[in-house]
């Protein structure tokens, strides 16, 4: 995967076309950031007319909780945005979605649920160099290698596949871990063998319509984001209330994310 990406990244790919009718994907329960309680952002999201071509796959690091609550959920998300924005110095929660180990699907950056229905980007904090065309799926738990909880699994193929469909992408080539962008370990090792099963499955549910149109994006460029450092998205239990959510960061040898 990480050999050819360099190859097809400069262009994002469409779904096939010809192949048979399937029905539309569901839009996944995706919790608001009123729901949960975030905090305002300081700036405004960037919002830009073009679609994204990338989904970027994370992990964030943190322990391998069994509590699978929507209230957990709801603490895990303000717990990233608060240290995203007071110890990383960011606007705001970097990635646009985050899955709890429990499936719970939480919008994370500001204006990220709008533009995804409205077929536009919100410019995330996510991947370095990659912000401008790529969206953040955070998934909570450490996949080094630990299995990924069933009922988190689902929320992914599920949100890929609805990602997918908005945005025409051919799931083979724009899913990928976020190692496939930068320097990192993260999704960890047990999370990014399963990309290809997690492709195939989207894939699997994917509408086919005939004459699918050109690719939505003409190119890949830098990041617009200057905010954006390459380091992990996750969360430490050092500067946090709440231990039993987050864990400590990974050592400087290991990226996170």
């Amino acid at each position: 995967m990480a050999a050819g990406l360099a190859e097809n990244m400069a262009m994002a790919e469409i779904i096939p076309a010809g192949a048979a009718e399937r029905p539309v994907p569901t839009r996944p329960r995706v919790y608001t950031r009123e729901e949960w309680g975030a905090r305002r952002a300081r700036k405004p999201t960037k919002i830009v007319e073009r679609m994204p071509d990338r989904i970027v796959v994370h992990h964030t690091a943190t322990p391998n909780t069994t509590n699978y609550s929507l209230e957990h959920a709801y603490r895990l998300s303000r717990d990233i945005q608060r240290f995203h924005m007071r110890h990383r110095g960011w606007n705001d929660t970097g990635q646009h979605l985050t899955i709890s180990r429990g499936g719970h699907v939480m919008e994370g950056r500001d204006s990220s649920l709008s533009a995804i229905l409205a077929g536009r980007h919100a410019i995330g904090a996510q991947a370095r160099r990659h912000n401008d065309h790529t969206i953040g799926i955070e998934n909570e738990g450490n996949y080094k290698k630990a299995p990924v909880p069933e009922l988190l699994w689902s929320s992914l193929v599920t949100v890929c596949t609805w990602l997918c469909a908005e945005y025409q992408l051919d799931p083979d080539r724009a899913i990928v871990g976020h190692r496939d962008l930068g320097d990192t370990e993260c999704p960890g090792d047990a999370l990014y063998s399963r990309l290809p099963e997690l492709r195939k499955s989207v894939s699997a549910r994917l509408p086919r319509p005939d004459g699918a149109s050109e690719s939505n994006l003409e190119r890949m460029s830098t990041s617009l984001n200057p905010e954006v450092a390459d380091t992990p998205t996750h969360v430490p239990s050092s500067v946090v209330p709440s231990p039993e959510i987050l864990g400590a960061l990974p050592s400087p040898g290991e990226s996170g994310g």
